[in-house]
């Protein structure tokens, strides 16, 4: 899969997010290393301490498949051009990282931004 389609997908996830107190919307894809992908999208509660994102919902999604390795992430909000993950996300992915690093999928207007995990998480926590 490319990763314009995981774009598309990831942007079809971010209509399905719940978001009532923040109305920020976004959703995400994940591409395994079986070649498998995984959607997430955002969803709130009034208790902000319980609300789960995008990227960690998807994490989770192919965890809960019996992946262990992903290697690439497209995140997309309507809200925010460049929407890349927030920190705690960022941590999330790297404990997931195939061993070839991991690439996080943006979008600027039309255009796709590829970022690497380590880029936007230098010097991270990895046991």
């Amino acid at each position: 899969m490319n990763y314009e389609e995981m774009m598309k997908i990831a942007e079809e996830a971010s209509k399905r997010a719940y978001t009532p107190y923040s109305k920020f919307a976004v959703g995400a894809c994940v591409l395994c290393e079986s070649g498998n992908t995984y959607i997430g999208c955002n969803f709130e509660n009034s208790s902000y301490g319980l609300t789960i994102c995008a990227e960690r919902n998807a994490v989770g999604t192919a965890v809960a498949n019996g992946e262990r390795k992903i290697n690439a992430i497209a995140v997309f909000s309507p809200d925010m051009q460049n929407c890349t993950p927030c920190g705690a996300c960022r941590q999330v992915l790297k404990e997931f990282e195939a061993d070839g690093g991991m690439d996080v999928i943006t979008k600027i207007g039309d255009e796709i931004r590829v970022h690497k995990l380590d880029e936007l998480l230098p010097e991270c926590f990895k046991l």
